[in-house]
């Protein structure tokens, strides 16, 4: 065999990933987090039962980056992170990838535990994410977008978008200390508003009320905000209180006298149930709340936050950037590719996401595809096969990167198998 084709070979395997894991505070602690446990397992650690698992980072970024575990006879991997290694064998990535986003993976693929509401937040376009990273490159770290799927693993409940124009003038109307903190001019604008209006105008009063709500002076919004808990406490002696003034409660709680709490009120409040999954766009607002998920987005850490954090906030920033697109977001049921394999296909070049639950006793194949893919085993364990390897046993917690061009199959003997492929959008291949 020439090494040519020795070399073709090399690619064709999988290779298992040692993986990164973020302690944010709002992740959930020991051995409640799901990502406590996948960390631990992929990486041979013990799980710090007060400590917060928040993120498990599968991917080549640098601030969780993956490496390369090395196989037997393999010399000089370990250490070597996924990013280096896809820079010495850019084949594996596949032309089509390679012509478009370089030798890099252009997604990130994650799986979060949520304790508490993340950040009130939204991720740049392109064009801002290069001014940002120009201006601030301390707090934004890349020059790329961020768009993302989040699909539920258990409930899984967000904030995202604002609400639609009806509901929000029944927020201007049933929650008085609103009013306080924006122009009774915007107020009485909404309140007399309708769809004839047309969207622009509607959007732009919204964005000028939004906007005086979240730069508020502290001490009104610490005072508005006693209000409102004081009135639902009193309120919750003679009815039941609805499902946002529960959440809004809540929030209060976790993030005392912040503006997030207020503006709360003005998003949707999606619950996912475990196997759909929810997208964002560029400039979209949204927080998760609670629960676990898989999430996957292109390859970049930019957040501008605004609230529900005490992290840095770019207000000014985030209000200017956001589209105030309001209504309920798509909510993705996956589309079935076979009997145990459901596809998840945002409306973005960078990531699909596959998930597989494979009884016992059962096989499946992923077909070869144009572009590279990472496996995750969450649950259980199996057989993975490349077509030019003999088979992996693989378990709960194993992260195997699959080269471009390779067929898959999975086998399962003594137990369900519950895992979830990350990989280029495969409507990107059918229209390049």
């Amino acid at each position: 065999m020439d090494s040519q084709s020795s070399s073709f070979l090399q690619e064709r395997k999988l290779h298992r990933l040692r993986c990164s894991v973020k302690s944010y505070d709002w992740g959930r602690r020991g051995n409640n987090s799901g990502v406590a446990r996948l960390f631990a397992l992929n990486s041979g650690s013990v799980i710090q039962p007060d400590e917060p698992y928040a993120e498990f980072w599968m991917g080549t970024h640098e601030s969780g980056p993956s490496f390369v575990v090395p196989t037997a006879g393999e010399t000089g991997l370990p250490g070597v992170s996924l990013k280096s290694w896809i820079s010495d064998n850019r084949d594996v990535l596949g032309d089509k990838v390679l012509d478009e986003w370089g030798s890099d993976l252009p997604f990130l693929f994650k799986v979060l535990s949520v304790a508490k509401a993340l950040s009130i937040q939204a991720h740049p376009h392109k064009e801002l994410a290069r001014a940002l990273h120009k201006a601030r490159p301390d707090m934004y770290k890349d020059d790329n977008h961020k768009p993302e799927m989040a699909l539920a693993v258990t409930e899984f409940e967000a904030l995202c978008g604002f609400i639609s124009l009806e509901e929000l003038k029944g927020v201007l109307l049933h929650v008085p200390e609103i009013v306080e903190l924006v122009s009774s001019a915007d107020v009485n604008q909404i309140l007399h508003l309708n769809e004839q209006d047309g969207e622009e105008k509607v959007k732009s009063v919204l964005r000028s009320t939004f906007t005086q709500l979240m730069l508020a002076s502290k001490e009104m919004i610490t005072e508005v905000i006693s209000k409102i808990k004081s009135r639902l406490h009193k309120e919750s002696q003679v009815r039941q209180l609805t499902d946002k003034e529960l959440l809004v409660l809540q929030l209060e709680k976790q993030y005392p006298a912040d503006v997030g709490v207020i503006s709360a009120f003005f998003f949707n409040h999606v619950k996912l149930n475990p196997g759909e999954a929810l997208y964002l766009g560029a400039n979209e607002p949204h927080a998760y709340l609670s629960g676990e998920c898989v999430e996957c987005m292109a390859t970049s850490d930019n957040v501008v936050r605004a609230g529900l954090t005490p992290k840095y906030r770019d207000v000014e920033t985030l209000c200017s950037m956001l589209t105030y697109k309001q209504g309920m977001p798509e909510i993705l049921k996956g589309v079935p590719l076979n009997s145990y394999v459901m596809r998840y296909l945002p409306p973005f070049d960078e990531f699909e996401v596959d998930r597989c639950i494979l009884p016992i006793g059962a096989s499946t194949v992923f077909p070869a595809v144009p572009g590279p893919s990472i496996f995750m085993v969450m649950v259980g364990e199996g057989m993975m096969h490349a077509r030019s390897s003999k088979g992996d046993v693989i378990t709960e917690g194993d992260v195997l990167f699959a080269p471009a061009n390779t067929q898959i199959s999975i086998t399962t003997s003594a137990s369900e198998l519950q895992l979830y492929r990350a990989g280029v959008n495969s409507k990107f291949f059918q229209t390049s």
